[in-house]
């Protein structure tokens, strides 16, 4: 299933090492992610996830940005490279529980996740650990900038409210 941007592409392949999303990775589970991998480009305004679908896809920014919808609103902006998306789906087995929608032109590694039920044994340990490592450090990441967004809102809110008590 490799992509035909992958074959012979050594530059590109380069470029996928540094991404630090996969720098955990060796290199023999770097071929095993990369074969069942799509480099997929989107226009701005393509839905690349839909909110309540469900797949066994993982998303990794290359270039360019998507925006994060919930609920019609956007919470987020991915623009990073190497942002990940797309796995709480694949941890869980629960429906998308966000759009993610092309905000600019971009391209993104895709890769199915589902191949990591045919690894044996020892491969398969091996390459999960070091898959949920690296999913963790992501969440973990998400989950110190929403709690800091959090005590930020909390903070104008306790102003808002001492500002609306003087001015009664």
């Amino acid at each position: 299933m490799i992509d035909d941007l992958l074959v012979g592409n050594a530059e590109f392949i380069k470029k996928l090492r540094e991404v630090p999303a996969l720098q955990l990775f060796g290199k023999n589970d770097i071929n095993h992610i990369l074969n069942f991998s799509k480099i997929k480009k989107y226009e701005a305004g393509d839905i690349i996830i839909e909110e309540g679908s469900y797949d066994n896809w993982i998303f990794i920014l290359i270039s360019g940005m998507v925006s994060v919808i919930k609920r019609g609103s956007e919470i987020d902006v991915l623009q990073r490279t190497g942002d990940v998306f797309g796995e709480m789906c694949v941890i869980d087995g629960s429906p998308r529980s966000a759009t993610i929608k092309a905000a600019s032109d971009c391209i993104c590694l895709a890769t199915d996740v589902s191949f990591i039920d045919n690894l044996f044994n020892g491969d398969r340990l091996a390459f999960c650990a070091v898959f949920y490592q690296m999913i963790a450090e992501v969440l973990a990441c998400r989950l110190r900038d929403t709690s800091a967004e959090l005590v930020k809102t909390e903070r104008e809110l306790a102003r808002l409210k001492l500002t609306a008590t003087k001015g009664v």
